[in-house]
Parts: C-alpha cells; structure tokens; sequence
C-alpha cells in the first residue's frame, strides 16, 4: 500500500523491485575517509537464479566468510552488553532499517525485521519509514520506533531526520539502486547492509534477482550477511480490539494503481451472490478511495453500516481483517494483512504474478493468477490478466475456502469439558 494511506488501496509492490536508478539529489562514489562497505558475496550475474543450497553451508551464513563471520560476532557480542543475554534495555547501539514503503512492503518486509531483532537484540532497531505505518511496526515485535521517511511515487526519501551518533548498523530494505544506498552511507554507519549494484561498487552485498519473491528476496540478503532469516516468519498477534463486523467477507477494491483494480461490477457481483446465501459482506478503501467503495457499495446495495470507506484506522482494520471470514481483493496491503492474520483469502493477480508477491503455500489462501505478459503495476487501465479473472472463479475459490475450514472443524478433537464451577 501506499506511504501516504496505509489502510487503503496503496501499493504493495514496485513491479520487481524498488526503484534502482540514479538519483541527482544523492551524493556519490563512497563516503569520505570510510572503506568500502563489505559484505555478503558479490559474486554471481544478477539476473540468474539463485544457485542451490550448499549442504555443507552452515544455517544463517557461511562461516568462511570473514564478513560472515564477523557480523555473526557483533550480534553475539550485542545480545551480552546487558549482562542479561541482550533481554535488558535497548542500549548497545542502534540498527536502521530503511523501508519507506506501504503497508503491504512492510509485512513482507516481517520476517527479515524479526531476523535483525534477534539478531541484535539489545541494539535500538529504528524503522525509516512512513509515519502512519507506526502501529504495524510495533504490532511486529520488532521494531522500536519508526523514524517519519515518504516520498510521493515510492521514491527513495530526500534525506533522513537522523540525529546523534552514526547508526552502528544500517540495512536497505528499500531496494538495490545507488539513491538507497547513498541514503544511507551518507549516515555513516559502521556497517552498510545491501544488494550489491554496479553504480556503487564500494557496497559489496549479495547479487539482486528481480524475479525473487519478495519475503524471500530480504531474507537471502541477511542471511548473505551471516543473520538466520526465515521467510514464512511473518504472522501478527490478534490486534485484541472487537472487530466492526466479525465474521464478515470483506472486499476490498482498491490498490495502488488502475492497473491492478478488479472490476467494480465484478465485485458487486460477488457481494451480491454471497449475500443471497446469508452472508455479511462488508466493503473497504483507502483515505482516497471514497468514490470506488460508495459505487461498489450501491451497485452491491450494501447498507451503510457494511461500508468501510475512507480509511479505517489501522487497529480497525487489523481486527476487521483478523476476524472476517475472508478477504477478497487485488495484490494491495489488505492482503497481506490477511496472509499476517491467518485469515482465508482469495487475492487476484495482474500484471505481477504470486511467484513475487503471493501468499505463503497452505490451504487458507488462494492466489487468482492467469499467466500472461507482464504489464505495468502502475498503469492506468485495469491489467490484462486481471480482467481473465471472472467472478464465478472467485466465488469457487471462497467454496473451496468454506469446505476446508468445514473438513478442518470436522477433524478438530473435540473441546476438553469445562470444568464445573465450585459449590
């Protein structure tokens, strides 16, 4: 989703990857009186696929990597400056992680955060990104403060409000180009964790594959860097608060670009069915999204109390979306934020395929996909392969949904008797 709403129809996704090119407002070359950033391999084309596992490669790094190893040290070394085993107070330094994207980047960007934190456990981990995704950083664990960072487009931000001591540690997860990383060099931190791209040749990090899905694509490059990282990492607890309509289908028809925008009329079409079988259906949208939800809404005849639009605050949503039946929408951050909950989904892709953005293997999500020439996913015309989706599949797809969870009740023991309450 979008910097600017991260509730509503944003972006998830830069089409393969954040921006890589040059920036005139960045500085150049490498940091003055410091040495190259090292790192993890550098070696390889970055357009090949990654190469098998070595099964003699040690879990989380390669220990015959000096660079490995020495990462793997300064963790160690942090989690024991509390004499508590790094549980005490956030006081050893501090790791800054710039993802300065929407909601739906920054869920796929969980399980590499949780690495950092546990790999740092003492240090201050500050995330540099949208002020209004603060509530799902902390609702990650992971995070101890976000520091404000957006600009309009997905863009790499101008500068960072970064005061004090250089960052002992800072880590692009924003993407692989020259803007980020000059960014954050510019910092000075001791160690720059990053892709490695031929316009900054002084960052040694581990070769960029755009076709690589993006949980895992921030996995590998800790892991290149010697920090145990694992992809399927990426679950929220319950927010806790009451959900505004439990145990409704929620269809969300929004996203950050025309392009990957299902038709209304189709939506309307879902809402429709699933209300003639007894259904509580409910509709949401983004700050910005007010007219897109009021026409799915009258063309579906939603009363207004199943309307959800203009941005619901994020606690809202996260028990909205914890406690819905299902949630129906294009590759935006709603679907994501099913995918943290463990909600069932059924989520249509165009123009960019699951293989990069899709919901982790299991059976409590669907991914609608028919293949076909990538397109732009940020184009002005609803994509090719999204309107191959007809309606009648995604209602088959939530049946399906509807029977697992009904085999899967079957299959659950039955509940221990309560135990009878003192005379």
């Amino acid at each position: 989703m979008s910097a600017g709403a991260p509730h509503g129809g944003g972006d998830s996704h830069s089409g393969g990857g954040p921006r890589t090119g040059g920036d005139p407002r960045a500085g150049r070359g490498p940091v003055a009186g410091r040495p190259p950033y090292a790192g993890g391999p550098a070696t390889g084309d970055p357009v090949h696929p990654p190469a098998p596992a070595d099964p003699d490669r040690p879990a989380g790094g390669d220990a015959r990597d000096p660079v490995d190893a020495r990462v793997t040290r300064d963790a160690r070394d942090a989690s024991d400056t509390d004499g508590k085993g790094g549980t005490g107070a956030r006081g050893a330094g501090r790791v800054l992680v710039l993802r300065a994207l929407g909601l739906g980047d920054l869920l796929a960007g969980v399980p590499a955060l949780r690495a950092l934190r546990r790999a740092y456990p003492a240090y201050e981990l500050v995330l540099a990104g949208p002020a209004e995704l603060a509530p799902v950083a902390a609702a990650t664990g992971a995070v101890d403060r976000v520091l404000p960072a957006a600009e309009p487009g997905r863009a790499v931000p101008r500068a960072l409000d970064w005061t004090g001591p250089p960052p002992d540690v800072a880590v692009d997860l924003h993407g692989n180009g020259p803007p980020s990383h000059r960014l954050l060099a510019g910092l000075r931190p001791r160690r720059l964790l990053a892709f490695a791209h031929p316009g900054t040749p002084e960052v040694e990090g581990p070769p960029w594959y755009p076709e690589e899905h993006e949980r895992d694509r921030w996995c590998r490059l800790l892991r290149a860097y010697g920090i145990a990282a694992d992809p399927a990492d990426l679950r929220l607890p319950h927010p806790g608060g009451p959900s505004p309509a439990p145990g409704a289908v929620v269809l969300h028809p929004g996203a950050g670009a025309p392009s990957r925008c299902w038709p209304v009329a189709r939506y309307a079409a879902i809402a429709e069915a699933l209300r003639a079988r007894g259904r509580r259906v409910v509709v949401t949208g983004g700050a910005d999204e007010g007219d897109l939800v009021a026409r799915l809404a009258k063309r579906a005849h939603l009363p207004d109390t199943d309307v959800f639009g203009g941005g619901l605050p994020y606690e809202r949503l996260s028990a909205l979306v914890a406690d819905a039946r299902a949630v129906v929408s294009g590759d935006t951050g709603i679907a994501h934020l099913a995918v943290a909950h463990g909600t069932p989904s059924v989520t249509l892709f165009g123009p960019v395929p699951p293989s990069r953005w899709g919901p982790p293997p299991g059976t409590r999500h669907r991914a609608l996909w028919h293949p076909g020439p990538d397109g732009d996913p940020h184009g002005h015309e609803t994509d090719p392969a999204l309107l191959r989706i007809p309606a009648d599949e995604v209602l088959d797809a939530l049946d399906a949904l509807d029977a697992l969870d009904v085999l899967h009740a079957l299959d659950a023991p039955d509940p221990p008797d309560a135990p009878e309450e003192a005379p």
